[in-house]
């Protein structure tokens, strides 16, 4: 399939999930994450979840961190440069939602592309070979091609992969990892 075709059966596959399911999933996947070989790395990016499209619940996540002592960026979208700007959480971060029910920092200590050690990437499906499908507006693609050779990209996924997604393109970026419930991939 397309990119376009997973975009709308992966969301309709995550619109059926109940909010048990998606807990139990989450739970899950940052449970296996404590399995991978990253725990020396300092900056972690962690993506805010958008609940309305039950994206996977990073809260877990944060938590794992928060209890290793790392250090945690998040972003902010800007939909007219399709740039994303990262910024340290801390307990004076102020998080709201923007027009698109994005979590986002209001401000903070900006941190750039470069020292982030771990992205953790959201997707709506992905295949064997670490190819990700997002929402389609490339934020995520621009971002991760400013950051290092070094840094590791790990998807975070409630379903298994496809075999193989039509229409990949040299812009895309891929995964080092993907976290599933059931498995930890790795290309």
């Amino acid at each position: 399939m397309n990119k376009k075709e997973l975009r709308l059966e992966y969301k309709a596959r995550r619109q059926k999930l109940t909010l048990d399911e998606t807990e139990e999933m989450s739970l899950a996947i940052a449970n296996k994450l404590l399995t991978l070989a990253i725990w020396e790395k300092t900056y972690f990016h962690l993506f805010l979840p958008i609940e309305e499209q039950k994206e996977i619940n990073t809260e877990y996540i944060l938590h794992l961190l928060s209890g290793k002592d790392k250090e945690i960026i998040v972003s902010k979208s800007d939909f007219q440069t399709k740039k994303m700007t990262h910024y340290l959480l801390t307990d004076n971060t102020k998080i709201k939602k923007n027009e698109y029910n994005i979590p986002e920092p209001v401000d903070g200590i900006e941190v750039p592309s470069n020292k982030i050690d771990v992205v953790f990437v959201p997707l709506l499906a992905f295949d064997s070979k670490g190819n990700r499908v997002g929402y389609g507006k490339g934020f995520y693609d621009i971002f991760l091609s400013e950051c290092t050779a070094n840094t590791i990209k790990i998807g975070l996924s409630y379903f298994e992969p496809e075999e193989n997604i039509e229409g990949i393109s040299k812009d895309d970026i891929k995964l080092n990892f993907c976290v599933t419930p059931q498995m930890i991939y790795e290309f």
